[in-house]
């Protein structure tokens, strides 16, 4: 008998999803990414120079991101102000895009990345990441490739696209197992976390479906970027 998902879909099928280039006005870049009900916010503020000066790097410049999820993000509001989940997605994040992102020629300055979620249903890194990029791509960062992120799970012992809330609470079986993934336009992995238990050989299908559903990512993002310079040439004539 096939695997059922509570939302009927496939197990390789994203949840619909969407994106919008320049969110906020006065970022330097920002972005909005969408997927199922989960949507995040991100602004882009930078190149400008590093404070405190002790953090300073006079070889070059530095990403500095933070993620919060706001309090009515979820249905149980949740405590205002950074968290320690918060912290550890802020530096995973960071190192996601760390490897796109070439700040070589802006010694002693910082481009600090905001990622607010203001709506909540899993895969709040992965949409994290997805606006970060697009607001990097839009404020004029010199970027190597574009990252895109998807959420990979395994529901007992069922390789899935892209979890719910009410997936990654799964409990039958082997249970839930989670790995967010993020990978370059042209291939790369950046970031791969693994929350759960998982044999090696679903290891690599989950990283060869992840790559997969990253190009679906990567073409709504790509998509986003293209109609805003679109809609700004109109604009302008």
């Amino acid at each position: 008998m096939a695997f059922k998902r509570p939302d009927g879909r496939k197990i390789t099928e994203m949840r619909p999803a969407e994106a919008k280039v320049g969110v906020v006005p006065n970022a330097d870049g920002s972005a909005m990414f969408k997927s199922g009900k989960t949507i995040a916010i991100a602004a882009v503020y930078g190149p400008k120079k590093m404070h405190p000066q002790h953090q300073q790097n006079p070889r070059t410049g530095q990403l500095r991101c933070e993620y919060n999820m706001i309090s009515f993000s979820v249905d149980d509001r949740i405590r205002p102000g950074r968290n320690r989940r918060a912290m550890e997605i802020s530096e995973v994040t960071k190192w996601a895009l760390e490897p796109v992102v070439d700040l070589k020629d802006y010694p002693n300055q910082v481009v600090d990345v905001h990622i607010n979620i203001i709506q909540a249903d899993a895969g709040t890194r992965c949409a994290g990441i997805n606006a970060a990029a697009m607001a990097l791509a839009h404020a004029g960062i010199p970027m190597k490739n574009m990252v895109s992120s998807i959420s990979i799970g395994k529901l007992d012992k069922t390789l899935v696209v892209d979890l719910t809330k009410e997936e990654e609470d799964f409990e039958e079986g082997e249970g839930p197992t989670d790995i967010p993934v993020s990978i370059t336009s042209d291939g790369k992995i950046t970031h791969m976390q693994l929350d759960g238990m998982i044999e090696v050989k679903q290891l690599q299908e989950s990283i060869d479906m992840a790559k997969e559903a990253c190009k679906e990512v990567y073409k709504i993002q790509k998509d986003a970027l293209k109609k805003f310079i679109e809609d700004k040439s109109e604009g302008l004539n």
